[in-house]
């Protein structure tokens, strides 16, 4: 350990390991699997440039940003140690400076992306170089339980076994799942030496806020820290833009980023940030990760993050170097159905959009905490502490109340209706709402039915809300998000456990949703996003984008509607000929679990059209007159397509019959088919 120290000042010029680097280095010199859970800005990469530059041979290092290897290569240059990265940014010179110091055996460390995994080229090259240790940064896009899957990733664990040396794998979030994912795909299920350098980010200030004018509250936001560096995390591109319009406006310097922007003004972007001070920037959460920016200031989310980890990640982003910084999440319910709908509409399978609700339910509950925010965020990861007092909660402890008899209505209400339904139908129902779909169920009598009419609509939305963040309830993905109970619910329900809510976040909306936003009614959303799935995973398919498969008017006809047959789904704006046939069943099965019946190409021609109708009489009569009118004659019958063709055509008179038919079948069928192509 004496000789690492000495190269940890004389290379690095730090007198001493931060706590917990000291025990990761040393078991990675040992060759040793490892696996490291540290916070961000704890120092990961020390942990795997130390021991390369005290080993013989080349440490690679798989990294998922380019601009995150160029700031760690450039880092190891100005501390005089020859490092390297291959990378689609690289110049051509770049490149023979790279492989040069790979053939005269002088490189040290080499970051390469996972994608270049795919080239058969890339294990060559690395088991040629002398390669003695896999370091991997950001682990968790190996998990699909994480919040930045990367597939190739998934290329690692073969990697590995394939170099036949050690891997040591870093990352700052990473719940129980995502551990055991990352052990499974990057160690084959045997468990690597794992570290937990504990989640916590003292010197960070935590705050929560639901959205009331929430320009205005961002804004006086930025106002108190102006000419500080900080992010603002947006959930669409367009708000990045119109958001950094408005601190422009107040004399903020400002620029907007998203993947949208051409690579150039990303670039640009990027350089200035981590080079300028007071800048702020506006930007989805592509924005950061790659930054390597010791004095951001403050982090701001305008919109509610994915999941806790996600929180973290973003957080984590502002101060690195140890002193105070500040923090602001805002959240509102248009969020909430937002980030379900993202979770409903994907193309996970249903047991990881479960989990998915259940991510977003922490974090929901740590929006809607009662106590501490910083015990229940580290509590998430399985830490333990006292109250902080660095958040908003520990500033100004908020009011609370026994919410136990209104949750126990809300359970019972669920129960009654067999976990079938939302929050909407279930608040009409527990404020005595005779809405048609009340009625129409006969739920206007149950004995729950009116038994919540001291609360307001939007304080039962309340409710429901902070019953998700203490995932009492999770919208069940089977039922197109209908509630379905936890076990943490039963005792309540049985009045064997009471439960505390906070008033100061059970406020009536004085402002209703706009029309405008609102597609569908709040009931029919989940269908709606089932249909959105469905779609999306056909247009992957394709490689289209989604509205070719159908805009989002047609899918919301198609919740309006609700179409039983291909013939109903026909005649939905949106359909025609080519896209029934395609897609028609599929999108019946999500409607109804049922694809309805199989129709004749033929007579899926004249699905929704007055011919189809004709079709299936003219399709009867044949059965009927198969023998003759008698019975006894010789059997004949006529094709589905000259079916088709006389429900198109509609001749009138035997010889127009015989044209089509012939003159036998015309003889047999000719009256009665006459009759029906009439209208008799």
């Amino acid at each position: 350990m004496k000789s690492r120290i000495d190269t940890l000042r004389s290379v690095f010029g730090f007198d001493d390991f931060r706590p917990g680097q000291g025990e990761i280095v040393e078991a990675v010199s040992a060759g040793r699997n490892v696996l490291a859970i540290m916070p961000t800005g704890g120092g990961k990469s020390l942990c795997f440039q130390l021991p390369a530059i005290t080993q013989d041979g080349v440490t690679v290092v798989i990294s998922p940003l380019i601009a995150l290897m160029r700031d760690q290569v450039r880092f190891l240059h100005e501390v005089g140690i020859e490092a390297g990265a291959l990378t689609s940014g690289n110049t051509e010179e770049e490149i023979e400076q790279v492989f040069q110091a790979l053939d005269d055996g002088s490189l040290k460390l080499l970051y390469i992306a996972p994608e270049r995994l795919a080239n058969p080229g890339t294990l060559r090259m690395l088991k040629k170089v002398n390669t003695r240790l896999i370091a991997v940064d950001e682990a968790h896009c190996v998990s699909q339980w994480g919040h930045d899957f990367r597939p190739d990733y998934l290329r690692i664990g073969a990697l590995r076994n394939e170099l036949g040396v050690p891997l040591a794998a870093f990352t700052a979030t990473a719940d129980q799942e995502t551990r055991d994912e990352i052990v499974n795909r990057l160690f084959d299920g045997v468990a690597p030496e794992i570290f937990l350098g504990g989640f916590d980010r003292p010197n960070l200030h935590l705050a929560f806020q639901a959205k009331d004018k929430p320009r205005e509250q961002l804004l006086a936001f930025a106002v108190a820290r102006r000419g500080q560096s900080g992010i603002v995390y947006c959930g669409t591109r367009a708000k990045t833009e119109t958001l950094a319009l408005a601190l422009r406006a107040e004399g903020h310097e400002t620029l907007h980023y998203h993947a949208g922007l051409e690579a150039e003004e990303r670039r640009i972007a990027e350089t200035r940030f981590s080079r300028e001070d007071g800048l702020i920037v506006v930007a989805t959460v592509a924005f950061g990760m790659g930054v390597d920016k010791p004095d951001i200031r403050w982090v701001a989310h305008a919109d509610l993050p994915k999941s806790i980890e996600s929180y973290y990640q973003e957080i984590g982003r502002a101060g690195r170097d140890g002193a105070p910084a500040d923090t602001l999440t805002l959240y509102g319910a248009d969020d909430i159905r937002l980030r379900r709908a993202q979770i409903d509409e994907g193309l996970a399978p249903p047991e990881r959009k479960e989990m998915d609700h259940g991510r977003l339910n922490a974090l929901l509950g740590l929006a809607e905490a009662r106590h501490c925010r910083r015990q229940v965020l580290l509590g998430y990861f399985g830490d333990v502490m006292q109250a902080c007092g660095n958040c908003d909660l520990c500033d100004n402890p908020p009011k609370l109340f026994d919410g136990t008899e209104a949750v126990r209505k809300a359970l019972s209400a669920i129960l009654r209706t067999e976990e079938s339904f939302g929050a909407g139908h279930l608040i009409d129902i527990l404020r005595g709402s005779e809405t048609d779909k009340v009625r129409q169920r006969g739920h206007q009598n149950l004995p729950t039915f009116g038994v919540g009419t001291d609360l307001s609509k939007g304080e039962w939305q309340a409710v429901f809300r902070q019953m998700m963040g203490h995932d009492l309830i999770r919208p069940d993905v089977a039922r197109h998000g209908a509630f379905r109970m936890t076990k943490a619910a039963r005792p309540i329900l049985r009045g064997e456990a009471s439960i505390e809510l906070r008033r100061d976040t059970i406020v009536a909306r004085t402002n209703p949703r706009p029309e405008a936003r609102a597609q569908v009614a709040e009931e029919d959303e989940p269908l709606l996003a089932a249909l959105k799935s469905k779609r999306r995973e056909l247009a992957e398919a394709m490689r289209a984008p989604s509205y070719v498969v159908f805009p989002d008017r047609t899918l919301v006809e198609m919740v309006a509607a609700m179409p039983a047959t291909l013939d109903e789904f026909a005649r939905l704006p949106g359909v025609g000929a080519k896209k029934l046939e395609k897609f028609g069943k599929t999108f019946l099965a999500v409607i109804n679990g049922s694809s309805g019946t199989d129709l004749h190409p033929a007579r899926l021609k004249l699905a929704g059209r007055e011919g189809g109708g004709l079709f299936d009489r003219l399709m009867a009569a044949q059965v009927d007159l198969a023998r003759g009118d008698d019975g006894a004659g010789k059997p004949m019958s006529c094709s589905a397509a000259m079916l088709a063709k006389l429900a198109a055509q509609r001749p009138g008179d035997q010889d127009g019959l015989s044209r089509i038919l012939g003159e036998g079948k015309a003889e047999r069928f000719g009256a009665r088919f006459l009759e029906i192509l009439n209208g008799e």
